[in-house]
This record gives C-alpha cells, sequence and structure tokens, in this order.
C-alpha cells in the first residue's frame, strides 16, 4: 500500500509540475515559497529514492548478490547523472557542478558511509570479514578512473584550467566506459564470486534459491522504472530552484555537488548501513564501492557529453586541497580493504577525512 501511495505522490507531483511548473519557476523572488517549492521536491524525489531502493532490495533478494546491490547501484547512479545534467542545462554557468558532485560523492561514500558503517559494525561485531578480492577488483577499477577525471586534467599542457580538449574529453570518455563495462563483465559474469561473501558457499546457495518467475521479476523492474521516472522528470525544476538558492544565498558553489550527493545517495547509505548493522559487510562494500565505481564511471562521459553537446565549459580537475584529500582517501581505502577484516579503527579515521572535507566546504 505504502508502494502505491508513493507512486500516486510522486507522479501527481509531475503532472502538476508539468502543467503549473513555468508559472511556479517564473517567480522565486520569495524566499518563503522557494522554500516550500524546495521542500516538496526533495521530500517527494527523496521518498521514491527509497522507493528504487527498496524495488532493488526485492529483486536482489531474487536474482542474488552481486546483481541486487548492481541494480540498486546503477539505479542510484541513474538518477544523480539525470540531476547533475538537468543542473548544467538550467544553470547559466556550472562548469563545476560534475566534477564537484562527483567528488562529494567519493568523499561521503568512501568516507562517510564507509567510515560511520565501520564505526559501527566494530562496536557491534568487533571484527567482520569480507571477500578481499571483489573489494581489490572495485579499488583497481576506482583509483585510474577517479585518477584521470579528477587530478590528469590539472596537469595537462593543452589546457590550464583543470578542462579537457575535445579530443581528450571524447577518448577519455571511451576510454572510461570501456574500463567500466570490462568491470562489469567481471562483476556478473567470470569472477562474480568474488562479491559474494567470502565465508559462504555461493554455489550451493544459488541452488538452494527459489528461482522467482518470469513475470514477477518484470513486474518488480518495471515498479522500479515507476520510481526512477519521476526523479528524472523533477530534476530540472529541482535544478532550477537549488540554482537560484545557492545564488541567493551566496553559499559555496561546492554546495550544490554536496547536495546532490546527498540527496540520491542517502537512501543507499541507508541500506549499506543497515547491511552492517547485520553484519552483512559485503553486501555494503558492494553498494559503497560499487557506488563510487559506477559514479565516475557513468557520470564523467555524461557531464562531459553534455559540455561537447551545449558547448559549456567542463571543469573536471580537482583543487590542490581536495586532490590532497582524494589521495588520502584512495590510499586510506586502500589499506582498509587489504586485509580480512575490518575494525572500529578503520572506521574512525575514514570519519575524520570525511569531517575534514566538511570543514574544507565552507573554509576553503
Amino acid at each position: 500500500m505504502s508502494g502505491m501511495l508513493r507512486l500516486a505522490v510522486a507522479w501527481a507531483t509531475v503532472g502538476a509540475f508539468a502543467w503549473f511548473g513555468k508559472d511556479w519557476l517564473g517567480d522565486l523572488a520569495s524566499p518563503l515559497w522557494a522554500t516550500g517549492l524546495f521542500l516538496w521536491l526533495l521530500a517527494t524525489i527523496v521518498w521514491s529514492a527509497f522507493g528504487v531502493v527498496h524495488e532493488a532490495e526485492e529483486l536482489a533478494e531474487m536474482l542474488g548478490e552481486p546483481l541486487g546491490t548492481l541494480i540498486l547501484t546503477l539505479s542510484i547512479v541513474i538518477i544523480e547523472v539525470a540531476l547533475v545534467s538537468a543542473v548544467m542545462l538550467s544553470a547559466k554557468d556550472a562548469p563545476t557542478l560534475g566534477r564537484d558532485t562527483m567528488f562529494a560523492v567519493l568523499m561521503i561514500v568512501l568516507n562517510g558511509v564507509v567510515g560511520l558503517g565501520l564505526l559501527i559494525g566494530g562496536l557491534r561485531h568487533h571484527q567482520q570479514s569480507y571477500n578481499l578480492q571483489g573489494a581489490s577488483a572495485f579499488l583497481a577499477v576506482l583509483i585510474p578512473l577517479s585518477t584521470i577525471a579528477l587530478i590528469i586534467p590539472n596537469f595537462t599542457t593543452s589546457t590550464t584550467d583543470g578542462t579537457l580538449t575535445r579530443l581528450q574529453a571524447i577518448t577519455f570518455s571511451v576510454f572510461t566506459v570501456a574500463l567500466y563495462i570490462v568491470f562489469l563483465l567481471i562483476q556478473t559474469g567470470r569472477h562474480r564470486d568474488f562479491f559474494m561473501d567470502a565465508a559462504g558457499e555461493p554455489g550451493e546457495a544459488e541452488e538452494a534459491r527459489e528461482r522467482p518467475g518470469a513475470g514477477t521479476i518484470l513486474t518488480h523492474i518495471g515498479l522500479l522504472l515507476a520510481n526512477i521516472l519521476p526523479i528524472v522528470l523533477l530534476s530540472k525544476s529541482l535544478a532550477a530552484i537549488l540554482d537560484h538558492g545557492i545564488a541567493a544565498l551566496g553559499a559555496p558553489s561546492a554546495l550544490g555537488g554536496v547536495l546532490i550527493a546527498a540527496i540520491v545517495f542517502t537512501p543507499e547509505a541507508i541500506s549499506a548501513l543497515k547491511a552492517i548493522a547485520r553484519n552483512e559487510l559485503q553486501r555494503a562494500i558492494n553498494l559503497c564501492l560499487g557506488a563510487a565505481t559506477s559514479t565516475i564511471g557513468l557520470t564523467v562521459p555524461a557531464i562531459l557529453a553534455v559540455g561537447l553537446l551545449t558547448g559549456q565549459t567542463v571543469v573536471l580537475g580537482l583543487k590542490p586541497t581536495e586532490m590532497t584529500l582524494l589521495t588520502v582517501t584512495l590510499i586510506l581505502s586502500t589499506l582498509t580493504f587489504s586485509g580480512l577484516r575490518t575494525t572500529v579503527l578503520e572506521g574512525a579515521v575514514h570519519l575524520i577525512v570525511f569531517f575534514v572535507y566538511l570543514v574544507l566546504i565552507f573554509s576553503p
């Protein structure tokens, strides 16, 4: 019943903004009016995102790992790409939005969610185990992808402002997509067992799992899409209010990326934390590291394509302090997931890096 109510509210909101949105968004000078519209859209989008998580988890139960978490991760990243693209297309000048959003996702997921999760897991279960091969595979892809996208643009000589030339943008996008596709093939095919709990026996578990009918799977896929579409359709309206609000308040430009990342990944973060509380660290790792990898693998080509098609400038290179934080985060993640068990210590260290990131947003 709650799922049907959620869909009814989401699609009613889509209809309302399709019919009246132009007039509603035409004059955002009143702070009370703009805030009301923002909260309405925010509540609808977040509620729909929880619906996406619910349907993805239902599919996860039917299909097993790692397909379940992969479906959830791809669904969330599609929403992120839609929001970023909408803001880029509606804003007059947002050259760093894609970069800020990707960096925010990496910091929130790899430090905030991982740190809090490992802290909770360590306090509750002392030590937690996971499949080292899966975590290593994620990081082996994430490190070069994030370096190519967010660091290398600062050191190319063809441009000097953290941007890419047309040739670089096209070829880097192709390389990024190609590597991500190879990773997906590995994750869902030949080395699928890397992303399952090493303590279990995936072969027997898969045999014991009752295979659902095709109709049931298609129903949940349809519900998943029905929850995603309102978010995509409402993203342009939210983007217009978000852009206006940040400009009116004189807030840091990076705040837009942080808000988008927080809006999109809150439901998935809650899902990951719940998994850790149930001592399912492998599922949480698949969600967190998968979200970080998918964000770079899909967002970079998307924002570069928007930039090329619209003629907008896309700045990808991070600032020196942000590059330092990213480097520390990648090294720390490699150390955290280099053993077979995690403890409270790793969680505390990741959280400290996350808090440093938050401080630097408002006091760079």
